[in-house]
């Protein structure tokens, strides 16, 4: 496995190419994928749907510059926690959202800066996709911890079996074929998150397929290529979220 540093330098060299060729307003949203402001509005609808009020406390993993943060600040009464690797994106996370109350960590590990018990919610969308499966493990057990009885742990993940995620491994493979420094691209299939779940105390409460248009939209969104999601939308990304008895 790799080490805390390592990983870490991993991201920090992803984005040090997203600096040499983009403006830095735009690095630090390229950074964490497309889809910037589109995908942000999603993903809040997503959390509501999936059970947070809003005065929740919510752990978000891998916030990257604010994707989810600067549309839930918006919003959001309750408690928020983001955590990234990479300082200049949580910077910008935190400057973006102007929320003091709120916290903004980076770390260097797989660990979640919060006591035990304290959070409604924790989500890690685009996190798991980039992380080795023991990896995805620890952060799960992480993020029960943190959890109180009752409280939800929302993730995305990628599967061979979608075939708009099969185009992501073969574009993957193509980087490996290149020595492209590209953050790693990690598929994972359901039964080894029952797996996980089983292991780890979770009870499995929902699993949405990437192309399933579920999440209720407050208003239509419009993608970065132009196309509008109305009515419902996704991520693109399968969906998981897993329970803490209690």
């Amino acid at each position: 496995m790799p080490s805390k540093l390592d990983l870490q330098s991993a991201y920090r060299r992803w984005f040090g190419v997203m600096q040499s060729g983009m403006r830095p307003d735009e690095a630090v949203q390229q950074a964490i994928g497309g889809q910037f402001e589109p995908f942000g509005l999603i993903q809040v609808q997503m959390l509501r749907h999936f059970g947070l009020r809003d005065t929740d406390f919510l752990v978000d993993i891998g916030c990257g510059s604010g994707r989810t943060a600067i549309p839930l600040s918006r919003g959001h009464a309750g408690p928020y926690l983001g955590t990234d690797l990479v300082e200049e994106l949580v910077a910008h996370a935190r400057a973006s959202c102007a929320r003091p109350a709120w916290r903004f960590e980076v770390v260097d590990g797989l660990t979640i800066p919060a006591p035990d018990g304290v959070a409604d919610m924790v989500c890690m969308f685009s996190v798991l996709t980039h992380l080795l499966h023991e990896q995805s493990y620890l952060y799960l057990e992480e993020a029960r911890r943190v959890l109180k009885p009752g409280g939800r742990v929302v993730f995305s993940f990628l599967e061979f079996v979608r075939p708009f995620h099969w185009d992501v491994f073969a574009a993957t493979v193509e980087d490996a074929r290149a020595s492209d420094r590209h953050p790693l691209n990690v598929f994972v299939d359901r039964h080894a998150i029952h797996a996980w779940a089983s292991h780890l105390g979770l009870e499995v409460e929902v699993i949405r397929d990437g192309d399933d248009a579920f999440v209720p939209l407050a208003e239509p969104v419009t993608l970065d290529d132009g196309r509008v999601m109305s009515g419902f939308g996704n991520l693109g990304q399968s969906i998981c979220v897993l329970r803490k008895p209690g």
